[in-house]
Formats: C-alpha cells, structure tokens, sequence
C-alpha cells in the first residue's frame, strides 16, 4: 500500500518530464499507473470481501504513538478502486480536452498530486496520519481549481475553497487529537472497538462537533455549499475527478469510517441526518437555478453529498447498504456527466442550456453517452443508481417519528435529480439545432471513452448486480458496520411503496423540467437565499477578518521599536506574574548566605552605575556607567571562582563599549523627546521586569534540583575529557558542536563590524560611462 501511493507521488514529480517526451499522448502514458493500481486492488477482492484486513505499518514518531500505518479493508477498496480507476480515466480526457496547453505537464503533476493524496487518505490507519492527507487533498485541490491563475474567478474560487476546507481541518486536527486521547491510541483499527469508551466520555460532545464540522466542510454540506459550485471554475478534468472519486468524498469517507465509534447516539443521529436533509433538498433546489451545465452538475453533487450524509446519519444495516450503493452509483455517472460537459463545452464553445440544442446530430456518441449517464443520475431504470434509489427510500421510511417526512423529502430530491437528468442528458442534444459559437462536431476517442466507460458500468451493474453485490458493497458495510454482512441487491423489488415512491419523483422531475424557465424566473428568492447569501455572508466575514487585521496591524506593528519592547516587556510580566502568584511560585523560605562588604560594595557600584546611566545627559556617559556595570558582571564571576566566563564577559564587554561609541559618535546629539508620564511609565515597566527576573531567579535557587546530569558531569570530566574545570569540559566536550555554532555566530559578527567599519571609511568609486555616437540618420 506505501509502494501505491509513493508511486503516484513519484509519478507528480516526473509527469512534467514525461510530457516532454510523450507530448499529446501523455495522458495515456500516466493513466498506465493508476490502472495497474486499479488492477491491484481489485485482485485483492476476494480477500477483502471475506471480512480480512491488510495492514502495513512503520514507525515514523514512536514518542508520540504516530505510525506511518495504512489499512486495506473493504471501505478504502471501494475509495482505492474509484480513485484509482476513474483517475486512469481522467488523465486519458485531460489529454484531449487541454490538447494545446502549454502548462499540461504541471497540470499532471498536480491531478498526480491530488491522486495520491487521495488516496494515502482513504488506506490511512493512523488519525495523524490521515490528517495529513487530508490537508494534502486541501492543498492540492487548491492548485487544480486555481490552475488557469491568470482569471481572478480561478484564483477566488481556489481562495475560498482553501480557506473553508482548511478551516473545517484546524477542526478535524482537534476531534481527531481528542478522539486519540481519550481512546489512548490514534491507531484507527484500535480505536473502532471503542465505542463505549469514547462515547462515555465527557470528550464525546467536543470530538464529536470538531470531526463533524471537518467532514461538513470537506463535502460541502450545507451552509458551507457554495464552495463547491464555486470550484467550477477549475477545469473540467479536475471537476470530473474532484465531485465523482475524490475530495467531496472525503467528508463522508470520514463519517462512514468512524460511524462505527462516533455513530448510534441521538447527537449523531439529529446533527448528521439534519444536515444531510438539509443539503439535500438546498443542493437539489438550487440545481433548478443554473443554466451552465457544469454548475448544474455541481449543485446536483451537493444534493448528492446529502443524501449520503443523510444514509449514514440513519446509520441502520439497509442505510449503509443504500449510502455504499449510492455512492459507487454517484461516482461512476457524476464522473460521466462532468466529462460530457466538458466534451460540449469544448466542441460548441458554450456550457450555456440555453444556448445548447439539437447536438444529437454533429455528436452522436456524446449524445448516447449523455443519455445513458442521465438515466443513472434520474435513478429510474436498469442501472445501479436505481438499486440505491429503492435502498434509501426504505432506510427513510424506516426511521421512527418522522420516517414519511424523510421519505417526502427523498421523494422531492429524487424529482430534482430527475429535473438535473433532463436538463443535461435531453436538452442539449435533441430539439432544434441552435447556433454555438464554435461549429459542434463529436469529440475526440479521448473525451468520450471514459464517460462511455463509466456510464456502461452504472448499467452492467444495474442489470447484474451480483457483480458488486458480494465483493465491493459487501466488503464495504462490513468494514463500516464492524460485521460481516449478508447483502443481497435486486433490480426488481416487486410493487411496493419505495417503487410507487420512485414513479412519483419522476413525475415531479417531469412537472420541474416543463416548467423549469418559468420556475427560474418566478422563484428568485429561493436562490438568493440558499445560494447567494450563505456566500455573500462569507465574503462579509473575510472582509471583516481582514478589516481587523489592518486595524491590529496598525495599532500593533506601528513601526517603533520602543512600543515593541514595552508590550513584550508588559505582556511577559503580566502573564508570569499572574502565574506565580496563582500557582504559589513565589519564592519562600530562602537562606542567604553571608554577604562580604567587598560584595555589597560592588552592588552598590552597579546599582549606581545604572542609576547613572538612566539620567545620564548624554550617550558616551550611558555608555561608559553601562560598561561599569558589564565589568562588575565580571568582577562577580571572578569572585564565584569562574574566571573563564569572567574573561569572556570582559571581552565582550569591551567590544560592546567600542562598538556603541563608534556608533553613537556619529549620531545627532542627544535630546529627551519623550514625555514625563511617558518616562514614568517605562520605569514602571522595567522595574516591574527587574523584579520578575529577580523573583525568577530567586525562586529557582530556592528550588531543590533532581538533576541526573550533574552528578554525570562531575563523575565523568576527569576521566573522559581530562579537564578539572567541569563548566569548561562541558563547553568543549560535552556540548562541542553547540559551542562551535556559537563560535561560528560570533565569527559571522565580528567580519560583519569589521565590513561596516571598512564601509564606512571608504570612498564611493566614480564610473565614467561613455555615451555612444548617435549616427545621423540619413533619407533617401
């Protein structure tokens, strides 16, 4: 499992390469990888279905209990095979609908990119480890969907996803952080088996809420929609892969994934199934609004997305079965669709409905393909999605108190999916042929084989549903139910209520798409609502988050370097301060040695000397009192018995009192400017810091000391270093690497004082520059 996804990261760093030297056909040379991969994957079904798990694992930071884990079960099979698979499709189509793109290998590297992210996300067994991914997916997603960064619709769009799913991930990091605490292992395996513990928790509301709004951010559900349709201005491979495989399906990876810890309790089953409704119907409302045909999609998506949250929030046996049936439905004709809208906007110039007819002729392959896909997407027919139409509308019926009023929202939904069919599987294709801005013909082999893959396997296996039935949908519940499952799909039901539900839906889909224009035109308020204002309250808050910065930004980092120095100084004595009073850090029952009169008499003189300096009229005098003071520092160590640091403090000293009367010499004279109140308030502070750090310092020799390290040293300096002097042996031997960095430091400073002192003794060099001879110009 490593070896799959290094290999798609080694696959980002040579795709720029590789298009160098394979040119056009290089979509078809790096779809080779993700579909040996696919194969791999599907080679170890019949393993994975029997309920076996394939684990693989390497330390990575031990201290913290993080392994480089992954986890091959039958929830990340399915996520393994539609990445992978529809991934080999999508370099394929990229290659033809970008033909001509200058920038097509970093385009590759990026899709290569958010493939592997992808994928290390969905076979991650540790939390950290997933969260890494996870942001990954941000990251790159970002890329792609900003990738024509010369339009400023791009670069917002890739902005504001970024920014939410970002967001939504600084929340996940903290459940996730949670969940590995109170569990006492981030191993996700482990941490399945854990429901009682985790839920018994006081941490279950907090884990519960972050790991939520991560995963209602990542896939778009609502109020954080609009980011998706948004997205939309990435081009149409990255929307292909990004609504059917990839990043959308993040959000319920994870709640399918931890449903099994997470789920069963009323907190779960209001807030994830409230949600999921929500989104569902706002999604499938707001699709009926659009006339461009990618944005159609999009909104379909998030209903889409919904609905899965909505199956995963019933969290029954026939709800997990329906949600893994729906969403292999959903990926196979999602991924579909978004390519054959990219294959008319690239044959006819415009995404535009209302522009678009009659194509069934110049594009008749697409046009097949298109009607093919769109029967999935309405769910009523002999594909797959139909299965999982009948499998959530029975899960909906099921629930206790208010199953028909999720059934009646089902039932709207399945009407707008069937509306969203209509208007892009019919009405771009058939009617009256309209005028495009390019003349349509059919798009390359390359543009519609993978969309014609796609929508021929939502019907093989709708007709043959024991295809998945026992290997992909059964491995999965299993995995997400913690239990083997029996799963039996059919096509065919019989007459019962969930059919009956069905043919209803359709018939509203009908009644929506005749009078889809008149809707639009007479219900604006629908989309402001749902739609307009949840982005526009978000470009408020940006707005208001930036305001502040620049008032912050103005009263904080206002340039004078005093204001620095006195916050740090005040915020430093305040908050450790506040510390050692509360917590009883304040130093008691010291005992003072003896004081010598030749040392008080040497304190009074620096305490002397830095009065001096503070009402020193000038600088060389400040100077000189500090100097006084540095020596006494000195004349200190020297009486403790250290003269080594008592030579080095003189050194420096010295160097530090030339230094500042070569500077000082040059500045303009010496003047007060600062007010008295203000004078009064910088003593104040620094007597308050002078008194911190004498507390400190007093409390930490107060401090009795367990040090195994002392004892170390003066046991071991004699025989190993052959020094007597214990501090020096450490500086030279013991910390040796330490002590020549600082050495190197204090090098690097003294060439920079000697260039600056040559610097300023030297005279500017003068050059001459010689105009060149303007010859006359002469007209015939």
């Amino acid at each position: 499992m490593i070896i799959a996804v290094a290999a798609i990261f080694a696959l980002a760093l040579l795709s720029p390469l590789l298009h160098r030297l394979f040119g056009q056909r290089t979509g078809w040379v790096l779809a080779l990888l993700p579909l040996a991969l696919t194969m791999y994957f599907a080679s170890q079904l019949p393993l994975i279905a029997d309920g076996n798990v394939q684990r693989t694992a390497y330390a990575w930071v031990p201290g913290l209990g993080v392994e480089l884990a992954f986890r091959l079960d039958g929830l990340s099979m399915l996520f393994a095979l539609l990445i992978c698979g529809i991934g080999a499709l999508v370099f394929v189509y990229a290659g033809g609908y970008l033909k001509g793109e200058r920038r097509l290998g970093l385009f590759y590297a990026y899709l290569s990119l958010f493939m592997a992210a992808m994928l290390g996300l969905v076979l991650a067994d540790n939390l950290l480890v997933l969260f890494v991914f996870w942001e990954l997916t941000s990251v790159s997603s970002y890329l792609l969907i900003g990738f024509t960064s010369e339009r400023e619709e791009s670069r917002a769009a890739a902005n504001q996803a970024l920014l939410i799913t970002g967001g939504g991930g600084l929340a996940l990091l903290g459940g996730l952080i949670l969940l590995g605490q109170v569990g006492g292992t981030y191993e996700l395996g482990a941490l399945l088996g854990l429901r009682e513990v985790v839920q018994a928790s006081s941490l279950y509301g907090p884990i519960l809420t972050l790991i939520l709004l991560g995963a209602f951010t990542k896939s778009a559900q609502f109020p954080f929609h609009f980011w998706l349709p948004g997205a939309m201005e990435a081009p149409t491979p990255v929307s292909a892969y990004l609504h059917s495989a990839t990043m959308v399906k993040a959000g319920v990876y994870l709640l399918a994934r931890l449903l099994p810890v997470l789920g069963g309790t009323p907190a779960w089953h209001i807030s994830v199934i409230g949600v999921g409704a929500a989104t569902m119907l706002v999604g499938g409302l707001l699709a009926l609004y659009q006339t461009d045909l990618k944005r159609v999609l999009a909104y379909s998506t998030v209903s889409a997305l919904g609905t899965l949250v909505l199956l995963l929030g019933i969290g029954s046996e026939q709800a997990v079965i329906g949600a893994i049936v729906f969403l292999l439905a959903h990926a196979l004709y999602k991924g579909a669709l978004f390519m054959i809208a990219g294959a008319v906007d690239h044959e006819t110039g415009t995404r535009n409905l209302e522009r678009l007819s009659g194509l069934r002729r110049a594009m008749p392959i697409t046009a097949a393909v298109a009607g093919l896909a769109a029967v999935s997407l309405a769910g009523f027919g002999p594909v797959l999605s139909f299965i999982g139409k009948e499998l959530l509308l029975e899960a909906a019926l099921e629930v206790d108190g208010y199953g028909p009023l999720l059934a009646a929202l089902v039932v709207l939904a399945g009407g707008l999916f069937v509306l969203v069919a209509l208007l892009v599987g019919v009405r771009p294709f058939y009617g009256t042929a309209r005028p495009t801005p390019k003349p349509a013909h059919e798009a390359p082999l390359s543009m519609w084989l993978g969309p014609a893959l796609l929508a021929l396997a939502g019907l093989l296996f709708g007709l043959l549903p024991a295809v998945v039935e026992n290997t992909v949908v059964a491995g999965a519940v299993g995995a997400v139910l913690q239990e083997n499952i029996d799963v039996h799909i059919y096509l065919w039901h019989g007459f019962n209520l969930s059919l009956l539900l069905s043919i209803v839906s359709v018939v509203v889909g009908a009644g929506l798409y005749l009078l889809w224009a008149r809707l639009r035109h007479a219900t604006p308020l629908v989309e402001r609502v749902l739609g307009w204002w949840p982005s526009r309250g978000f470009t408020l808050m940006l707005d208001g988050i930036n305001r502040l910065a620049r008032v912050q930004t103005r009263f904080w980092q206002n340039g004078y370097l005093r204001y620095y120095l006195l916050m740090t100084l005040f915020v430093t004595v305040g908050l450790v301060g506040a510390t050692m009073v509360t917590k009883g850090g304040l130093p008691t029952g010291l005992k003072l040695s003896p004081v010598s009169f030749y040392e008080i008499a040497l304190a009074a003189m620096m305490l002397g000397a830095a009065a001096a300096a503070v009402r020193s009229p000038g600088r060389l005098s400040t100077v000189v009192a500090l100097g006084i003071v540095g020596y006494g520092v000195a004349l200190f160590y020297i009486i403790y018995g250290a003269p080594d640091l008592a030579m080095t403090q003189i050194l420096v000293e010295t160097l530090t009192v030339i230094l500042f009367v070569l500077v000082f010499y040059h500045l303009p004279r010496f003047g007060h400017y600062s007010r008295r109140a203000s004078r009064a308030r910088d003593a104040v502070v620094a007597l308050l810091a002078g008194g911190l750090m004498s507390a400190l310092v007093l409390a930490a020799t107060a401090t009795p000391t367990n040090s195994r390290l002392a004892p170390f040293f003066i046991a071991n300096s004699k025989p190993l270093a052959h020094g007597s002097n214990i501090v020096n042996v450490i500086l030279v031997d013991f910390r040796g690497i330490d002590t020549m960095g600082e050495i190197t430091v204090l090098a690097i400073a003294a060439i920079g004082v000697v260039a600056l002192l040559r610097l300023g003794r030297a005279r500017p060099k003068v050059y001459e520059i010689e105009e060149p001879t303007i010859q006359p110009e002469v007209r015939p």
